[in-house]
């Protein structure tokens, strides 16, 4: 009998994190032209889909006369290799920050589980980084323009992942972070 008020207590300490943390939201605005170029990935949470990659991420973002916007994710794998995946992007009516993106041939696109969900989460004044993730907390990417970041940044944007309930213990550093501010 003893033993169901200790086991409520460690459930209800062991949720509080969850409880506690804000929801995942999407910046109110995205100005896709400027969201558009190259990215660098800076560190992310561990996918299966981005399991071969062990540096220079990056991702590319174009503006497609349909309004959608092409994506092609590159990185080296262990051999040195290049990888690269192609794929489009949509933006959700309504919600400037939120896109779904998919990385399956255009005929399969009528199907709505190939769309995932890519909400840019911070995004600098300047679109300089942006943090971005998903409304489920699976999936967290750190970007910048730079191939590294400061460290100040870095943590301010692992900060704020982390408020909105994101469990950054996996996260893997995929680039150099500086101890000062690029000039």
């Amino acid at each position: 009998m003893h033993l169901r008020p200790a086991l409520l207590a460690c459930l209800l300490l062991a949720a509080s994190p969850v409880i506690a943390a804000e929801p995942v939201r999407a910046v109110d605005t995205l100005d896709i032209d400027r969201y558009a170029g190259q990215w660098h990935e800076i560190a992310h949470l561990p996918v299966s889909f981005q399991k071969q990659c062990v540096g220079e991420i990056t991702a590319n973002y174009g503006l497609r006369r349909d309004g959608r916007i092409s994506v092609t994710n590159a990185c080296r794998n262990g051999d040195g290799e290049r990888v690269v995946a192609e794929g489009v992007a949509r933006p959700v009516a309504g919600h400037p920050g939120q896109l779904q993106v998919r990385f399956v041939p255009d005929w399969l696109s009528w199907v709505p589980l190939v769309w995932a969900d890519y909400w840019v989460l911070a995004l600098d004044p300047d679109y300089q980084w942006a943090l971005v993730g998903e409304p489920d907390r699976k999936y967290l990417w750190i970007l910048s323009r730079l191939p590294e970041m400061d460290r100040a940044r870095f943590e301010q944007l692992k900060e704020k992942a982390e408020t909105m309930g994101y469990d950054l213990g996996p996260l893997r550093l995929m680039a150099p972070i500086r101890d000062t501010p690029a000039d």
